[in-house]
């Protein structure tokens, strides 16, 4: 299946980071989610009961990360991707985070990883 839903740029704030700095204010991330799904039963019918909803997706990811004190981007990854998965038709999700002032001379540094539904 090549279908994908793909959320892009979603700018939040959050305590991430292993550095007492990073512990106490809040960093910018950037998220990007590319679900797998299949779209045919949705556009047949046009009904959102049919669809994967990336609205509700969207705001428990917003949730997700906003009231988290994630030490490690990766860690932060992994928790997003079951979350994406928790909707039984999500059969993957590739999730990308990128923290912009993580590094001096650098735009930003992040993470992307894959997950299925094997990985559940």
């Amino acid at each position: 299946m090549s279908d994908k839903i793909r959320i892009k740029g979603l700018f939040l704030r959050t305590i991430i980071g292993v550095n007492d700095d990073e512990r106490e204010h809040k960093q910018d991330v950037r998220i990007n989610l590319s679900l797998t799904v299949d779209t045919r039963p949705a556009a047949r019918s046009d009904n959102i009961e049919d669809a994967v909803n990336y609205r509700t997706i969207t705001k428990d990811v917003i949730d997700l990360v906003e009231n988290s004190r994630f030490f490690l981007v990766e860690r932060m990854a992994e928790e997003i991707a079951q979350l994406c998965l928790s909707d039984p038709r999500v059969e993957k999700v590739r999730v990308s985070i990128e923290k912009p002032a993580a590094l001096r001379f650098a735009r930003s540094v992040g993470v992307l990883i894959e997950r299925t539904r094997a990985d559940v």
